[in-house]
């Protein structure tokens, strides 16, 4: 992979709007992006896009409800009651990532604000109860991130259907490319330490700073500066004990 023109760190974030423990990470992602020389790039994977499309249904709330019991626990995020004794009991009610989806890419086309959209979702979603699948509530959420209606309708009728399928499907190849298994997915890409000119990804399991953002911070901050530091060793410099471990599956994070 050869991209001299990204940030020395680029943070891949790999999810989706209806994932629940993507709103686990949702913190993990914020707090990245105030990490000084790393950069977040957004993937959205259609989970429920297709043939895979739900409603919400009593055996689905079922399902989703002691995971969103657990991610409360281990993360301190919010449940409202308006989703968990509204949204939750609200039969037939849908559950399709595309309109979410297409709203983030209008969102960052217009104001580079698809993170920022996509934490609107969430909190409409999982605190206050909404519809996050259908357009009008999309619309509402995108005026409340400061985007102009007129201009919002304009993009999100620009980025619906091919434009959107086209983004899933990219995701979806970065998601084999670094071996992750669902949602969310996180990955670290950095300049490579063997290879001039090219570049290294490696995947982060990221269960164990769920609601431990300061020392994922903490942990991010390090990594950027060991690569920092690598990047400005001099050509011929042999000291490598603190590079990356480069093999076939790919390039190791330095040593924490």
């Amino acid at each position: 992979m050869n991209t001299s023109q990204l940030p020395a760190l680029v943070l891949h974030y790999i999810f989706d709007p209806l994932c629940g423990w993507c709103y686990a990470a949702a913190p993990l992602v914020k707090a990245a992006r105030e990490v000084p020389g790393i950069a977040v790039q957004w993937h959205a994977g259609g989970m429920l896009t297709g043939a895979h499309t739900r409603t919400i249904t009593a055996d689905w709330r079922d399902k989703v409800m002691p995971s969103d019991q657990r991610i409360a626990e281990m993360t301190g995020q919010p449940f409202g009651d308006a989703y968990l004794n509204g949204l939750l009991n609200d039969i037939g009610a849908p559950l399709d990532s595309e309109p979410p989806t297409t709203a983030l890419l209008a969102a960052e086309a217009l104001a580079g604000k698809g993170l920022e959209m996509l934490a609107a979702e969430q909190k409409a979603h999982y605190v206050e109860g909404r519809r996050i699948s259908e357009p009008a509530v999309l619309r509402e959420l995108a005026a409340g991130i400061g985007l102009d209606s007129a201009a919002y309708d304009a993009a999100y009728a620009e980025q619906s259907g091919a434009a959107t399928q086209k983004h899933i499907a990219e995701s979806r190849e970065w998601l084999g490319m670094v071996q992750g298994q669902g949602f969310p997915t996180l990955a670290l890409e950095f300049d490579h330490p063997e290879q001039a000119g090219q570049r290294a990804v490696q995947r982060i399991e990221i269960g164990e700073w769920l609601g431990d953002v300061d020392g994922w911070k903490q942990q991010l901050a390090a990594w950027a500066e060991q690569i920092a530091e690598l990047n400005q060793q001099p050509a011929g410099d042999t000291d490598t004990s603190g590079d990356p471990s480069c093999g076939p599956d790919g390039c190791e994070l330095p040593a924490r």
